[in-house]
């Protein structure tokens, strides 16, 4: 299976240079990389390019004039690795937030459903135990509520380590994604919901980033308590699609 794994940056240039050979220390022979960076000022764009040289077949890089954010980041990603002939398209921090090694149960999880969700909210998952509480606190809140509202049979609704179908990803309107913030993930897996898709969870143990900066902020949290209230509304055309 030809797998593109997407990965946005901003400012991870000490993240990067570690976490590109990990992926493709993996056992999977077709793995790709795409890295959509976001005109990173401390030159994670130029890191990107200087590791690009050395697997050109492999890992490609897509430069963004300034912070546009994750959604769109991720949206544009997500088109490329499609009109590249991915069978497959996964998404991950840069930060090893998201366990490497985890990717291969992933893989396999797509053998019994269409999109496979690193989760940390499933018996064996876990959270970073040098998180403050109130981190914590949030990140549990976040998925309570945004299950509550969406009723979605999925535990993590937050989380951003995934692997998608190509016919899930080709069958959705992702045009008409416009989150940015975490919420993004949110509205992905509702829409794929929307559509009949079928998720499966593998546990995962969620990490602190050891190097460079967290880029949440007040606005993404604000966007992401509003959105999940306007999902339903946005998206009640959706349907199942027919087998």
């Amino acid at each position: 299976m030809k797998l593109t794994i997407v990965i946005p940056t901003y400012n991870e240039v000490e993240n990067l240079p570690k976490l590109i050979p990990a992926l493709f220390d993996l056992s999977l022979p077709e793995l790709n990389i795409l890295v959509v960076d976001d005109g990173s000022p401390d030159g994670t764009g130029q890191i990107a390019d200087e590791l690009a040289s050395h697997q050109p077949k492999r890992l490609q890089v897509m430069h963004r004039e300034g912070k546009m954010g994750l959604g769109s980041a991720y949206i544009q990603g997500f088109q490329y690795a499609l009109k590249h002939g991915a069978q497959a398209v996964g998404q991950m921090d840069a930060d090893f937030s998201h366990p490497v090694a985890k990717v291969i149960e992933l893989v396999q999880a797509l053998e019994r459903a269409d999109i496979a969700v690193g989760s940390r909210y499933i018996p064996g998952g876990s959270l970073d135990e040098n998180w403050p509480f109130w981190r914590k606190g949030l990140s549990t809140w976040g998925n309570f509520y945004s299950r509550s509202i969406l009723r979605i049979p999925l535990h993590d609704m937050t989380g951003g380590f995934r692997l998608w179908r190509q016919n899930v990803l080709t069958s959705m309107p992702l045009e008409r994604i416009r989150s940015n913030g975490y919420i993004f993930q949110v509205e992905m897996a509702y829409v794929a919901h929307r559509l009949g898709f079928k998720f499966f969870e593998v546990p995962i143990h969620f990490a602190d980033r050891r190097w460079g900066k967290s880029k949440m902020s007040v606005r993404i949290q604000i966007e992401a308590a509003i959105r999940v209230w306007q999902l339903p509304l946005i998206y009640r055309d959706l349907r199942p699609r027919q087998a």
